[in-house]
């Protein structure tokens, strides 16, 4: 019984001296704010902090108020032929919208070794800096020359594909 009082004695002035740090200057005082007053605290706390609407009910929550305008986009020229040329590998996983192709381990045509390929597609423009080759074999990763060559090829695929496109 006389623990149980103490105890509870203890939590209360624990929890007032807590709550009274929390009183007179505010928070920025906790953490060396000094005698900034509420405006500052407040301007300071704007300039950090993103605008956002407020929200009024939870159902808005749910509602999509994302720009439908900003897509993420993927060179079209540089995915189709990333496909034909690393056709020899399996792909293991590929998603357009962001740009990723992962193969698995292929032997290619007239090659005696098995490797694998990572290709991100980073931009919408048919460009040298758009694209970037991540090649490994068994015995791990292979020569930046190799990736290089790869990454030639794909370029060079993907510009007879628009060229054949624009001719249409």
């Amino acid at each position: 019984m006389q623990l149980s009082r103490i105890t509870r004695l203890g939590v209360t002035f624990t929890l007032l001296a807590v709550l009274s740090a929390c009183g007179g200057g505010g928070i920025g005082n906790l953490f060396g704010g000094g005698n900034r007053s509420q405006e500052e605290i407040r301007a300071a706390a704007a300039a950090q902090a993103p605008v956002e609407e407020p929200r009024e009910t939870i159902w808005d929550l749910l509602v999509n108020e994302d720009d439908p305008n900003t897509t993420v986009e993927v060179n079209r020229y540089l995915w189709n032929a990333t496909l034909e040329i690393l056709d020899f590998m399996p792909i293991q996983a590929a998603d357009p919208f962001s740009g990723v192709i992962v193969y698995g381990y292929g032997t290619p045509p007239g090659g005696g070794g098995a490797y694998r390929a990572t290709v991100y597609i980073t931009d919408p423009a048919l460009d040298a800096r758009s694209l970037r080759v991540a090649v490994q074999s068994r015995g791990g990763p292979v020569s930046r020359e190799t990736a290089r060559q790869i990454e030639d090829a794909i370029l060079t695929r993907a510009r007879q594909l628009r060229i054949r496109d624009s001719s249409l």
